[in-house]
């Protein structure tokens, strides 16, 4: 079964943050590459279990992940935007 996701890399200090969306999974690494490849085995680990437990079907919806000819499909993303938000001192 293959399950679609977004992934989004940054820098934290030395360490590099990758995060599946819309699934909410995050690892890291001390390069992009090696955050996404644990990245990658962490989903996979985290879809496995549910799957194992009886749960993917309630996990991927409460993602917002549809079920159309029985193939789960991801959320379309409309944008991903940077937004700052100015406050007063």
């Amino acid at each position: 079964m293959r399950i679609d996701y977004t992934v989004q890399i940054w820098k934290e200090g030395a360490q590099f943050v990758a995060h599946a969306m819309p699934i909410d999974v995050v690892s890291a690494g001390s390069t992009p590459g090696e955050a996404r490849d644990a990245l990658d085995e962490a989903v996979r680990l985290f879809l496995s279990t549910a799957q194992s437990t009886g749960t993917l079907d309630e996990v991927l919806e409460e993602c917002s992940y549809e079920r159309r000819d029985g193939v789960w499909q991801a959320p379309e993303w409309v944008a991903l935007e940077k937004h700052s938000a100015i406050l007063s001192a």
